[in-house]
């Protein structure tokens, strides 16, 4: 057996049992990709990041209880106050190199803010069988991508939303969204039962996709987000070409150590 550090880290929080809890598990060499995906699926988080030094920075993957995943915000933003608060890595800004290209995060203030790729949604289609998985009647757009967006006219149409996970298993993952009708620009959930991910709590890689869309359609590139699942989480925005800055805070659950297969 070999002993590995494991911290669990609430993102998108600013305290514990608030937004998203991600597993970081820093390493010095990779393991097996099939012993990583059995430790995230011992997890049973929505992601397990793991970290490996590479060049003036890391190497990140993420790994769904049982799939590993392209990109992700909430166990990146983890990873980061675990380098930073943790293991004490210098320097005010962090380059992440992973399957989706470099990623950046920086500080700003108690925040710590994700550089992510934008992943603007398709142009409208007609899919009534997306909107039979999340039983609903009828939504204002319905746009494809790697994520697809379902827009609602209201607010309370999100938070009422309860989909049909069996049937929305077999359909990419889908955010759906709306404007907000308080002190947030808009709001959010996102499902992904075919990932192992039924609701995400705080999804930040989600709002590569609607804060693009919001900032067109409202013609600001900063907003306020808040994903409305029952722990909620408040998400900083900002549109800057093709990029997208995604901001939250941190708060550290737990330090501790897990004994694997060596």
């Amino acid at each position: 057996m070999i002993e590995l550090p494991l911290f669990q880290v609430d993102a998108f929080a600013s305290s514990v049992f608030e937004g998203n809890p991600a597993a970081v598990c820093p390493l010095e060499a990779w393991l097996a990709d099939d012993l990583m995906q059995r430790i995230a699926r011992e997890n049973q988080l929505s992601e397990t990041a793991f970290l490996v030094p590479e060049g003036d920075g890391h190497r990140i993957r993420w790994f769904t209880p049982t799939h590993e995943v392209d990109l992700c915000g909430h166990a990146t933003l983890a990873a980061a106050h675990v380098l930073l608060e943790e293991l004490g890595v210098g320097g005010e800004r962090l380059r992440l190199a992973s399957r989706s290209g470099d990623l950046f995060v920086e500080r700003e203030g108690e925040r710590l803010v994700l550089d992510f790729p934008a992943r603007p949604a398709g142009e409208p289609v007609e899919d009534p069988g997306l909107l039979a998985a999340l039983r609903l009647d009828r939504a204002r757009e319905v746009r494809p991508g790697p994520y697809w967006m379902v827009v609602l006219d209201h607010e309370d149409g999100v938070r009422a939303v309860r989909p049909d996970m069996e049937a929305l298993s077999r359909r990419e993952p889908v955010i759906v969204t709306a404007a907000g009708s308080g002190e947030v620009d808009f709001v959010s959930r996102f499902f992904g039962p075919g990932l192992g991910v039924p609701e995400d709590p705080v999804t930040g890689s989600a709002h590569c996709t609607s804060a693009p869309y919001w900032a067109r359609q409202l013609g600001r590139s900063a907003l306020l987000a808040r994903q409305v699942s029952e722990r909620g989480g408040a998400v900083h925005c900002e549109v800057r070409g093709d990029r997208v800055r995604i901001g939250g805070e941190c708060a550290l659950y737990l330090r501790g150590r897990i004994a694997v297969p060596g």
